[in-house]
C-alpha cells in the first residue's frame, strides 16, 4: 500500500501582465515537477496574471487573459496526471477573489479564494479583491464557456474546502492567511488534512525570512503535518523584490529550502515524504486529538487519484535540512543586485549611469552592480541559457559569453565623478580608484561652467549675485547655491545617460541610478531634482549603518581595497566652499542629527507608529543614561520639525528597491501629508509639560549618542 508521497512547489520570476512569460514559466515548472517524480505543483499567488497588477485587476482584459492562459493549461499535455494548483483571479457573481484554480487531467477540482487578505504596509489587497467570508462553505462557480468546452463542466465548487484524494486530504491556505492569528491550517490540520499548501506573493525585507521559515515549521510542530510554500520571486514591475524562499517542512522540520536570492526564472523544490510519520507524529500530541475530536468538518472534494504509488517500498525519502540565512548584508547584497538585473533586461536599455561621488551611498550603489555582474557570470557558469540570452541582448553582442564580473561591468555600468570647484582631490581619488577595481567605464567632468552660466542667468536678470555663507552670504543664498550645483549634476547625468553610448559608437541608453538612503529620505537630506532624482535607486530602502555593513562585506568578499578609504571618510555633499583645501562640510552637521540616531527616529515613526509625543516619552527611558529630557526633546523636536518641512520631497523620490521597514516612501507604503504645520504646536506643548515635570535625576553629562548605545533598538523586536 503506497504511503510515501512526492509533492513539488516553486518560486517563480513571474511579470505582471506578461502573460506569454507566465503561461511558460509556469509550463516549465510543471514539466520539472513531473521530471522529479511530483504528482502534485503548487505555484505563487497570483502566478497566471503576475500579482503586482495592482489596479490592472479592476480590468475585464486582466480576467479575460487569465482565463486564457488557463485554457492553455487545461489542454497542455504537460499538465497531465500531476494536480496543478495555480493562482489568478477570478470573477464570481460580479465579485473579483483572489484565487487558486486545483485540476487534474482537464478538470477543475475546486476554486479556492482568498479568505483573508493583506492590507498592510505596500498590500493594498482590500482594494481590488473581496476575502471569502463564509469558511467550511462552497457554492457553484458556473464556469465560462471558453473552459466548459475544454473541461465539459458546467460548474465546479467555489469555496473553503479540501481535497480527498485516494491516499491523503490536502488544504490550501493562501499567503497572508499564514499570518492571521487564527490561520486556516489550523482547522484544517485538525479535521485530519495531512497536506496544507501555502502559494505566496511576499516580497523581500530584511530579516524577514526568519519569521516566514518560523511560522511555518511551528504551524507542523503543533499540529504535525506537510507545509508547501511557494512564492514569487524576482520584480515584477516595481519597488518591491519578491524573494522566493519556496519551502516544504514536516513535522516541525524542513526539507527542501528553496533560494532567497537567484536569477534563475524558474525553481522546483521536491521531497519525498512518508505520510506515516505526519500519522504518527500526531497520534501521540492528545491535545491535539482532543481538539480534532471537536472541530467542524470541511467540505470534501473526492479526487481519484493518488500522490502515492502503489510500490514505493523501495523509494528513499528526503532527509530534513538546516535553514541557512543570509546577514543583513549578504541580503543587500544579492536582493538589489537581483532587482537591478530583473529591472535591466526587462527595461530593455543597455546598461547603468552611476553619479559616482567618492562616498559610502554612491560607492555602495556602484558595488551592488559589481554584485549584480558576478551574480550573472556565476549563472552562466552554471549554465543558466536565460541569463545568457539576456546579457547578450543587453550588450548587444550574440557571441558575448561573460566570464569575469569586471570585465562585464565595464560593459554595462558607466560612473561619472562630477567634480566642482568644492570638490576635494580625496573624493575623486576615492571614486577613481574604485571605478578601476571594479572595471567600470569611469568619466570624469567639471560642472563648474554650467553652473556659472545658470548663476548668471540670475545675476543678469536680478542684478544680484548670491554668496556661500563662507563668503558672507545668507543661509537662503548659500542653500541656493548648493542646489543649482545638485540640480546641474542631475541634468548631466541625463544627458549623458542617453547619450554617452552613442558617442562610444553603441546602441541603446542607459538607466541613471540614484544613491540617496532611506535615512537621508527620511529627513530630507537631499535637494529636490538632484542626483536623488534617477530612474531607479537600489539602496533608497536601506539605512545608513546596513550599508556600511554592506560595504564592508563588498571590501572583503570582492577584495575591493578602494572602499576601505571610503568607510572611514566623513560623508560629505560637497557643496560649500572648501577650507584650506579640505572638506568643510559634513552630513551630519548639516542634518544636526546622527544617521545612527535617524534610524531611530525611522522606526519609532514607521514601525512602532509613534509621533512626537510618544516618541519623546519611549526615548526620555531608552536614553535616560545619556541624555537630560531636554536634551531628549530638543532632538525628538528637531527631527520632526525637519521631517515634516521636507516631507514634499518624498512625493518625487526616486522609486527604490523595498527593504526596509521604515522606507518614508510615499507611493504606496508610507501614506501621510506633505503640507504640514511644522511648528507641530500642540504636540511640541505636550512634550515641553512633560519636560517641565519630570522628576527624573539626571547627570549633567554631554549627550554623545555613540552607534553602539542604539543597537537595541534595531529591528523589530525592540518595539
Amino acid at each position: 500500500m503506497g504511503r510515501k508521497v512526492t509533492v513539488a512547489t516553486c518560486a517563480l520570476n513571474q511579470w505582471a501582465l506578461d502573460f506569454e512569460g507566465n503561461l511558460q514559466r509556469i509550463l516549465k515548472s510543471i514539466e520539472i515537477a513531473k521530471h522529479k517524480g511530483a504528482r502534485y505543483r503548487l505555484g505563487p499567488e497570483l502566478e497566471i496574471c503576475g500579482y503586482g497588477c495592482w489596479d490592472h485587476y479592476y480590468e475585464s482584459d486582466t480576467l479575460l487573459h487569465s482565463l486564457q492562459v488557463l485554457a492553455a493549461l487545461l489542454e497542455s499535455p504537460v499538465t497531465q496526471d500531476i494536480i496543478c494548483d495555480v493562482g489568478m483571479p477570478i470573477m464570481h457573481r460580479n465579485v473579483r477573489y483572489n484565487c487558486r484554480v486545483i485540476f487534474l487531467n482537464g478538470k477543475i477540482l475546486l476554486i479556492r479564494p482568498k479568505m483573508a487578505l493583506a492590507n498592510e504596509g505596500n498590500y493594498r489587497e482590500l482594494r481590488w479583491f473581496t476575502p471569502w467570508s463564509r469558511s467550511r462553505q462552497t457554492e457553484e462557480y458556473f464556469l465560462p464557456r471558453m473552459i466548459q468546452d475544454l473541461t465539459e463542466q458546467e460548474s465546479v465548487p467555489f469555496g473553503d474546502a479540501v481535497l480527498s484524494t485516494r491516499d491523503t486530504c490536502i488544504g490550501s491556505e493562501v499567503c497572508e492567511e499564514l499570518w492571521t492569528p487564527h490561520s486556516p491550517h489550523v482547522d484544517m490540520g485538525l479535521d485530519g488534512v495531512e497536506i496544507f499548501t501555502n502559494a505566496s506573493g511576499s516580497h523581500h525585507v530584511l530579516r524577514k525570512a526568519h519569521a516566514r521559515v518560523d511560522l511555518v515549521t511551528t504551524a507542523t510542530t503543533k499540529n504535525g503535518g506537510i507545509y508547501l510554500l511557494a512564492n514569487q520571486k524576482g520584480c515584477d514591475g516595481d519597488r518591491l523584490y519578491y524573494d522566493g524562499c519556496a519551502l516544504i517542512a514536516m513535522n516541525g522540520g524542513i526539507f527542501a529550502q528553496g533560494s532567497q536570492f537567484s536569477l534563475d526564472d524558474v525553481e522546483v523544490l521536491t521531497a519525498t515524504l512518508d505520510l506515516e510519520d505526519v500519522r504518527s507524529y500526531r497520534a501521540e500530541i492528545s491535545s491535539r486529538n482532543l481538539a480534532a475530536s471537536r472541530v467542524s468538518p470541511y467540505p470534501r472534494v473526492k479526487v481519484d487519484f493518488a500522490l502515492s504509488r502503489d510500490e514505493d517500498l523501495l523509494e528513499p525519502l528526503s532527509e530534513p535540512v538546516e535553514w541557512k540565512y543570509h546577514s543583513p548584508a549578504e541580503e543587500i547584497s544579492l536582493g538589489p543586485a537581483c532587482w537591478l538585473w530583473d529591472f535591466l533586461r526587462r527595461s530593455q536599455q543597455a546598461g547603468f549611469f552611476l553619479p559616482l561621488s567618492g562616498g559610502v551611498d554612491s560607492g555602495a550603489t556602484a558595488c551592488l552592480v559589481y554584485s549584480m555582474c558576478h551574480q550573472v557570470c556565476e549563472a552562466v557558469k552554471h549554465g543558466s541559457q536565460e541569463v545568457l540570452a539576456d546579457v547578450r541582448t543587453i550588450v548587444n553582442q550574440t557571441s558575448y559569453t561573460p566570464q569575469d564580473p569586471r570585465e562585464l561591468c565595464s560593459r554595462i555600468l558607466t560612473t561619472c565623478y562630477m567634480a566642482s570647484e568644492n570638490s576635494s582631490r580625496e573624493t575623486c581619488n576615492r571614486a577613481g580608484d574604485l571605478a578601476q577595481q571594479i572595471g567600470s567605464h569611469h568619466i570624469g567632468l567639471n560642472i563648474d561652467p554650467a553652473v556659472k552660466a545658470i548663476m548668471g542667468i540670475f545675476s543678469l536678470v536680478t542684478g544680484k549675485s548670491p554668496a556661500f555663507s563662507a563668503h558672507g552670504g545668507s543661509s537662503r543664498e548659500s542653500l541656493a547655491l548648493q542646489n543649482v550645483q545638485a540640480r546641474v549634476r542631475m541634468v548631466i547625468a541625463y544627458l549623458f545617460a542617453q547619450l554617452s553610448l552613442w558617442s562610444r559608437g553603441a546602441p541603446g541608453r542607459l538607466l541613471v541610478l540614484g544613491s540617496a538612503n532611506v535615512d537621508e529620505s527620511l529627513l530630507g537630506y537631499l535637494t529636490k531634482y538632484d542626483c536623488s532624482s534617477a530612474d531607479i535607486n537600489p539602496i533608497g530602502g536601506v539605512s545608513k549603518t546596513d550599508l556600511r555593513a554592506f560595504v564592508q562585506l563588498c571590501m572583503e568578499r570582492f577584495r575591493l581595497p578602494a572602499l576601505q578609504s571610503i568607510l572611514v571618510a566623513p560623508a560629505t555633499a560637497e557643496l560649500e566652499p572648501l577650507a584650506h583645501g579640505r572638506v568643510s562640510q559634513t552630513d551630519e552637521e548639516d542634518m544636526g542629527v546622527t544617521y545612527a540616531e535617524l534610524s531611530v527616529y525611522g522606526r519609532l515613526r514607521k514601525i512602532a507608529k509613534m509621533g512626537p509625543y510618544s516618541m519623546f516619552c519611549k526615548l526620555l527611558y531608552v536614553w535616560k543614561d545619556v541624555c537630560t529630557p531636554r536634551q531628549v526633546a530638543d532632538k525628538v523636536k528637531r527631527f520632526f520639525s525637519k521631517y515634516s518641512v521636507n516631507r514634499h520631497k518624498m512625493t518625487t523620490l526616486t522609486p527604490a528597491y523595498h527593504a526596509e521597514s521604515y522606507s518614508p516612501d510615499d507611493n504606496r507604503f508610507d501614506l501621510r501629508p506633505f503640507l504640514y504645520n511644522t511648528r507641530w504646536p500642540w504636540q511640541f506643548r505636550c512634550i515641553e509639560t512633560q519636560v517641565n515635570q519630570a522628576k527624573m535625576v539626571f547627570l549633567p553629562v554631554k549627550c554623545l549618542l555613540r552607534e553602539y548605545q542604539l543597537i537595541s533598538l534595531e529591528g523589530r523586536e525592540a518595539f
